[in-house]
């Protein structure tokens, strides 16, 4: 068990201990359906600020409503509750950028912003104040930075020069020209409106002379401050013929840093009844579930990645039921990084806690050469590098008690696919795993300040730059992290880009298809097809895929858990239009991270991963046979669409829409078959 430290309890009053001592374009399937050429020569179809300040307009995501945290003004403290339990004292409400998964600013991070910061601006004025980033959307990392209540500006990675680039707001421009006189322009005193403007040098009264095109520069006219960019370099600007300067965001207010310089120990005694009162809640989830008359015999098993949000529930599972028989469940993916296996482990055993490690029997490295580099919209790796051990690790367990529950870490803040957690449910991929969420409306910072306050040991990752520590190569991770792995592990990196590097020649594609982290995706967002056409990198392959096509590989074959499966190879599949119709065969869940869709209908299942297997099982060999049977035929409308509308029109409740020229039937679908049947596309599926 893991012990409570002293000053740490859930009840009774307590200090804040000591600060923490750590603070492709589709790129192609084996096959795919695109036609493809080399750089230059296009052959068949092709892959396809806002201002910093407190957004009020900006949308919303449903689910996550608790967009804004509290700063107190007395303390200089960001806050979780409208009270600061130091002080006393109402904190000032501050709203984030969604989706608010507000975390405090790393060492690394830190480092980066201070080198920028002193680079462009000759001056850091923030020095070791508390910082917190709030992730916004972006092409890649990309994170609003808060300092003293303050949205100070913008730090972000360009996918374009490979490397950070930071932009003040218009608070953060009125700080830094307090401190610097790089970087500035001043403009004669003028009636005009100056925001969204481009200026003329005949309203500039100096420049400073190491301003370069381009440029993120500091703005003064009169009592007015803001930022803006240059259009031209300082030395040329007396002699352009046309505006030298566009304006972003310029006004009147004025602001500056609180005199106060708080540490983590302060942040952490304003927040602790919160902390305790989230602690103790998410306790009470696990003990009202684990506790329950037919669970509360079973063994518990804890998901532990090695990550800070499964480090949590971790030891919340084991301060919550005592001397329990408590595991702790570790997928050794093969691809993990180094001190993610080292810290599962140590962590685990200097706590006393039992540690399962399974191992995928596959190696990633085995594969990668018939299924290419794994993507976003192509997770084929973690049906064989997480699925196939996690299902061993589920079976084991099931092989002593009927039902194996797990706590788990996810949050809904992390990703669009977790935003509808549940508190606990059974896991639909895996049959007899009861799934606890405990942690699941916490913010990043919530987790942080948990692990301070107990003092809990940490993966060492986090204070090197990543925000999430998963596999070293994943596709999910952000550019800005692998840059990382160059940098923490030359080996590692070199191992993966010559196999990328090696892939892009065969098929076509540029090195620089590679050196800006287009492997990621099968088929590119339109962010990153608009990067492309700004660097001019071509995204279309050499190669021809197949056609569309469902083959058997098994055939009909009993099961051992009863009933009968089906297993077959799509060719030419994309996930997202096989997604967008299986509405209409039963309730469809999708798993982002293992690339899986699950459809129920009835009692037969249908699973799909993004690697294009397909398994159907039933309890009969004509059931099976005929599920089989409407898949295909289901998935064949979805490929071959024509986008003519002509289903739209049949449906009785307005569930189809043509998006893009490919059919989508929503959740309202009351599987009436009547598109299926007005179909043209299956009218001559034996032509097809």
């Amino acid at each position: 068990m893991v012990s409570m430290k002293k000053g740490s309890s859930f009840s009774g009053k307590s200090k804040s201990n000591s600060k923490s001592k750590r603070y492709v374009r589709s790129h192609l399937k084996s096959a795919n359906s695109s036609s493809v050429s080399r750089k230059g020569k296009k052959s068949g179809n092709r892959m396809s600020g806002k201002d910093v300040s407190q957004t009020k307009g900006q949308k919303r995501y449903a689910s996550n409503e608790k967009d804004y945290i509290f700063w107190c003004m007395e303390c200089n403290v960001p806050l979780l509750d409208k009270k600061c339990d130091i002080c006393g004292k109402e904190g000032k409400k501050i709203d984030l950028s969604q989706p608010a998964d507000v975390r405090f600013c790393s060492p690394y991070e830190r480092k980066v912003l201070h080198d920028i910061s002193i680079h462009e601006f000759g001056a850091d004025p923030l020095g070791d104040r508390i910082m917190l980033l709030n992730k916004m959307p972006g092409d890649d990392k990309t994170d609003e930075v808060i300092v003293d209540s303050l949205v100070f500006g913008i730090l972000r990675f360009d996918m374009q020069k490979m490397d950070y680039a930071f932009e003040p707001s218009v608070q953060g421009a009125h700080i830094l020209l307090k401190n610097t006189e790089k970087k500035a322009i001043v403009l004669k005193k003028n009636s005009r409106h100056l925001n969204g403007k481009k200026i003329n040098f005949d309203l500039v009264e100096s420049i400073s002379d190491d301003i370069r095109e381009n440029d993120i520069v500091l703005i003064r006219s009169g009592n007015l401050t803001g930022f803006g960019v240059s259009l031209c370099d300082a030395k040329d600007a007396s002699s352009v013929n046309g505006p030298v300067l566009r304006v972003r965001k310029i006004d009147s207010q004025i602001f500056s840093l609180n005199p106060n310089v708080p540490a983590m120990d302060d942040v952490i005694a304003a927040n602790v009844s919160h902390i305790r009162k989230i602690g103790k809640n998410a306790m009470n989830t696990i003990k009202g579930i684990a506790n329950q008359k037919e669970y509360r015999d079973l063994p518990v098993n804890v998901s532990f990645s090695g990550g800070k949000d499964s480090l949590v529930v971790l030891d919340l599972t084991m301060s919550a039921l005592g001397k329990r028989d408590v595991r702790a469940f570790f997928l050794n993916t093969g691809i993990e990084f180094p001190e993610t296996v080292e810290f599962a482990r140590k962590f685990c055993k200097n706590s006393n806690i039992e540690l399962i490690e399974k191992s995928a029997v596959s190696d990633f490295w085995d594969n990668v050469d018939a299924f290419g580099p794994p993507a976003k919209d192509f997770r084929w790796c973690c049906k064989i590098c997480k699925l196939a051990p996690a299902n061993e690790a589920i079976e084991e367990c099931l092989e002593k008690s009927p039902t194996c529950i797990t706590v788990d870490g996810k949050r809904r803040y992390e990703s669009f696919s977790r935003a509808r957690i549940s508190t606990s449910e059974n896991n639909p991929f895996v049959p007899g795993q009861l799934n606890i969420f405990p942690i699941k409306d916490w913010k990043a910072i919530e987790v942080w300040l948990y692990i301070y306050w107990r003092q809990l040991d940490y993966n060492p990752l986090y204070d090197s730059g990543f925000e999430r520590v998963g596999c070293y190569l994943c596709p999910a991770a952000l550019s800005a992290e692998y840059e990382r792995v160059k940098e923490l592990h030359p080996e590692l990196y070199e191992k993966w880009n010559d196999f990328l590097f090696h892939w892009a020649k065969k098929n076509g594609l540029s090195e620089s298809f590679i050196e800006h982290g287009l492997w990621r995706w099968k088929e590119l967002p339109p962010k990153m097809v608009k990067l492309c056409e700004k660097l001019g990198i071509s995204t279309s392959a050499s190669e021809t895929g197949s056609e569309f096509s469902v083959n058997m590989t098994s055939g009909m074959s009993p099961c051992k858990a009863g009933g009968y499966t089906i297993e077959a190879s799509i060719h030419g599949f994309s996930m997202q239009k096989t997604r967008d119709v299986m509405n209409i065969l039963g309730k469809t869940v999708f798993s982002e991270e293992l690339g899986l869709l699950l459809v129920c209908e009835g009692s037969s299942t249908i699973k799909i991963f993004s690697s294009g297997n397909l398994v159907v099982n039933s309890d009969t060999k004509d059931s099976a046979d005929s599920v089989f049977a409407e898949t295909s035929r289901q998935l064949l409308k979805a490929h071959r669409c024509t986008g003519c509308g002509i289903c739209i029109k049949a449906c009785p409740v307005n569930a189809i829409t043509i998006d893009g020229g490919h059919v989508r039937i929503g959740e309202s679908c009351i599987r009436c078959g009547k598109c299926t049947g007005s179909c043209v596309v299956l009218r001559y599926e034996n032509k097809l």
